[in-house]
């Protein structure tokens, strides 16, 4: 995190807590993310059962904080909650199992580009929120979120016109490699041929429409997370192990 906009060794921020790890006996290490980038703190003695931070500096709670910087580690000294998103999540487990793929997804992604650290945490912040609400199945919020994030370092595939020559579609081929869909001419051995609905549901996940997202079937929403699945490994140029716990239903 570039810390040129804080004029002292305290500074506050908001941030969406990405995960944890222990330290000794009773701290523990929080990674935040921040509008301002990715922040990796330790918070001391949040493991004891009188600790009033504990509870505050849960995964995907979003938070105001204090903290000082310091030489390795800055130091959380208060935090107060904005939103308890991590206790809604934790009680359902094909919510909490997206939510650990969408935070290291997050995180991987800035580390590859940090240049759009506010936007990323806007979308992931209204995507854990959607999540939160339990109003839209939890692998579709997985893969709008993928596909919006992906589009916001870079990266945005197109599902409507040819990525090769930009002739209007709709276009029967995929080819994840290119970003998107291709015609007929354009179109490389290899290419993908998914069902003309799972194109139209791709779509629907990257502009957020969830009345259309809301009303495909098995078939689309499988074949659209596989492919979704590939487009970010392809990428990331890695794979993201918390995927493999995800639960599709």
């Amino acid at each position: 995190m570039s810390r040129s906009g804080f004029a002292s060794k305290s500074y506050r921020t908001r941030g969406i807590v990405l995960r944890t790890h222990k330290l000794g006996e009773a701290d523990r290490i929080i990674t935040l993310l921040t509008p301002n980038g990715i922040v990796r703190a330790v918070a001391k003695g949040v493991r004891r059962t009188s600790s009033r931070l504990g509870a505050t500096l849960e995964p995907f709670m979003e938070v105001d904080a204090q903290l000082v910087m310091g030489r390795n580690l800055d130091i959380v000294s208060q935090a107060q909650l904005r939103h308890a998103y991590g206790q809604l999540l934790v009680a359902d487990y094909p919510s909490y199992t997206v939510a650990n793929a969408m935070v290291e997804i997050a995180e991987k992604l800035l580390e590859a580009d940090g240049d759009s650290t506010m936007r990323q945490y806007r979308l992931l912040h209204g995507a854990i929120a959607l999540l939160s609400k339990q109003a839209v199945v939890p692998g579709a919020v997985l893969d709008s979120y993928i596909l919006r994030a992906l589009a916001v370092a870079g990266w945005a595939p197109s599902f409507t016109d040819c990525v090769r020559c930009g002739a209007a579609g709709p276009h029967a081929a995929l080819n994840v490699q290119l970003g998107g869909v291709v015609c007929a001419d354009c179109r490389p051995s290899g290419s993908l041929a998914p069902h003309p609905v799972t194109i139209g549901y791709l779509q629907a996940l990257l502009d957020g429409d969830w009345d259309t997202v809301a009303l495909a079937g098995p078939r689309a929403r499988e074949q659209a997370a596989g492919i979704v699945a590939n487009y970010l490994q392809w990428h990331l140029e890695r794979a993201v192990k918390s995927l493999r716990h995800v639960e599709r239903i």
